[in-house]
């Protein structure tokens, strides 16, 4: 069973409904991948996922701690120094944001297989970690 590491994105794509088909693709995204694969997120998805979902959509805080609180079962990656420092050598190296590069650290952390995003390039490897925008790609979660 591959990892497949989340970003925030989706996550945040599965409670807006402003987009019904991104919604859709998005819960089906996240449904394939607890039932087939090893879903991984890392603590600065968590953050992101509760800022973005309470202040950008206005979603009901206490609905959202709710849904967080339903990710116990999936791998969390913590944010700590060395994974700050390796974030900061991707982000050098491949002149990527830091925030991207830090999730590519935590991905590369959990031994993850893929990352799933619509942000970074999909298709591009950044230190064995295959990026996929499941937007684009039909079949990757399967």
């Amino acid at each position: 069973m591959s990892k497949i590491f989340i970003d925030t994105n989706i996550l945040v794509y599965t409670l807006d409904s402003k987009d019904p088909r991104k919604q859709a693709k998005a819960r089906g995204i996240m449904r394939k991948v607890v039932n087939m694969h090893q879903p991984v997120i890392s603590t600065q998805v968590l953050k992101e996922f509760y800022v973005v979902a309470t202040t950008k959509m206005k979603a009901d805080r206490i609905i959202v701690k709710n849904i967080i609180h339903n990710f116990s079962n999936i791998e969390i990656v913590q944010n700590d120094l060395e994974l700050i420092e390796q974030a900061i050598d991707i982000s050098v190296i491949s002149q990527l944001s830091f925030w991207d590069s830090l999730i590519i650290a935590a991905a590369e952390k959990a031994k993850c297989k893929y990352i799933f995003s619509e942000d970074l390039n999909s298709g591009q490897t950044f230190r064995g970690v295959m990026v996929v925008n499941p937007f684009e790609e039909e079949d990757m979660a399967e």
